[in-house]
């Protein structure tokens, strides 16, 4: 049925082209048909039937032709991308608005058919740049889009926040801790992960041991929690630092030319970086400020766990990790006892109690 629709409209279609060449060669004086009569209805009647007995008798090749050329359009679109043809799509567009712009002023022209030709050429010339030049370039048309999305995300966080870069290092990134501040609301972005952070990630996730792999591929987990479910500014920075090759060192550089602070848990990075003046953030010493605060002379019971470094010592540690020296507490290994503080050291690597049994402490007075 359908081909019998089909041939019909390419038979009409002949038709039509027969009647528009009869015309055409009448009105150039190649035919010379009085003004109505029979004669001129006969000719106009057999070339109009002439054409369209041939379009008739050709349609099946029509058919034939315009169903392979739909099926090679179908194969070309399932090979594309769907990037390559809403780019060509708009290029197409786009192309097509040109020319017709530029067709415009040659219709003012009087010169017989010369807008049409010129709008025709115009048209496809155009339609095929419009095309071609976006799909071939798209990797350049993708960095624009995404240049203008981080301009834009940039001038939002100038608009709005005053709060400097804060540069992920990897070790904070496998720590995991850093998505759990995030999520408090304690640490303002934009948050930078460099692309050589990444790199370095990724190698660490590829790696042949298990546990550096595991490491890895948990770093990797945690950038896309904090991406997709925490309401922060996240921007992958792709500039390039030739000069060093170590990431820290890169690190502190790209925090320097950004005037970021750098966020770690990486003791030797935080040295590095005071020396170099780079303000750091130490989740470390941050979860060792939120500790509660233990005063010297303080009761507490604790329970011995092992001995220590020092003859007799016996240590202890508190539920978030604090580790409690107790003098003469070796021979109490095993045992849950109270203790008295005595002093409390402070470090960058984290805090030190320093007690004594309270019975020790009770004899002696």
């Amino acid at each position: 049925m359908v081909d019998k629709i089909a041939k019909f409209v390419i038979s009409l279609i002949g038709v039509l082209i027969g009647y528009g060449i009869t015309a055409g060669l009448k009105n150039i004086g190649v035919l010379r048909l009085a003004d109505g009569g029979l004669f001129a209805f006969f000719v106009f009647v057999i070339i109009m039937a002439i054409s369209g007995i041939i379009f008739f008798f050709l349609s099946s090749y029509f058919i034939k032709g315009i169903q392979k050329f739909i099926y090679f359009l179908e194969v070309e679109i399932q090979n594309r991308p769907a990037s390559d043809i809403i780019l060509g799509s708009v290029g197409l567009i786009v192309g097509l608005i040109i020319a017709y712009l530029l067709s415009q002023p040659f219709y003012n022209i009087k010169v017989p058919y010369l807008g049409v030709i010129v709008s025709i050429v115009l048209y496809l010339i155009f339609g095929y740049l419009g095309i071609k030049i976006p799909t071939r370039n798209r990797d350049d048309f993708t960095n624009s889009l995404n240049g203008f999305k981080k301009n834009a995300s940039k001038e939002k966080v100038k608009a709005n926040s005053k709060s400097s870069p804060k540069i992920l290092d990897t070790s904070v990134i496998i720590d995991g801790r850093i998505a759990d501040i995030c999520k408090t609301g304690f640490v303002e972005g934009p948050l930078i992960i460099p692309e050589f952070v990444l790199e370095e990630l990724q190698r660490i996730a590829d790696s042949s041991d298990s546990l550096k792999r595991n490491r890895g591929r948990r770093g990797l987990d945690i950038l896309n929690k904090i991406q997709k479910e925490l309401d922060i500014e996240v921007v992958i920075c792709d500039k390039k630092i030739e000069e060093v090759q170590e990431v820290d060192s890169k690190l502190l550089k790209l925090a320097q030319q950004m005037k970021g602070k750098v966020i770690t848990n990486d003791y030797n990075l935080n040295k590095v970086a005071e020396v170099q003046g780079i303000e750091v953030l130490n989740i470390n010493e941050l979860a060792n400020a939120i500790k509660p605060v233990v005063l010297p002379g303080e009761e507490m019971v604790v329970q011995v766990i092992r001995d220590g470094k020092e003859i007799g010592q016996g240590l202890a540690y508190l539920d978030d990790g604090t580790m409690i020296v107790v003098e003469g507490g070796k021979k109490h290994i095993g045992e849950t006892i109270d203790v008295l503080v005595t002093s409390v050291l402070q470090t960058s690597a984290g805090r030190m109690i320093f007690a004594k049994p309270k019975s020790v402490v009770d004899r002696a007075v």
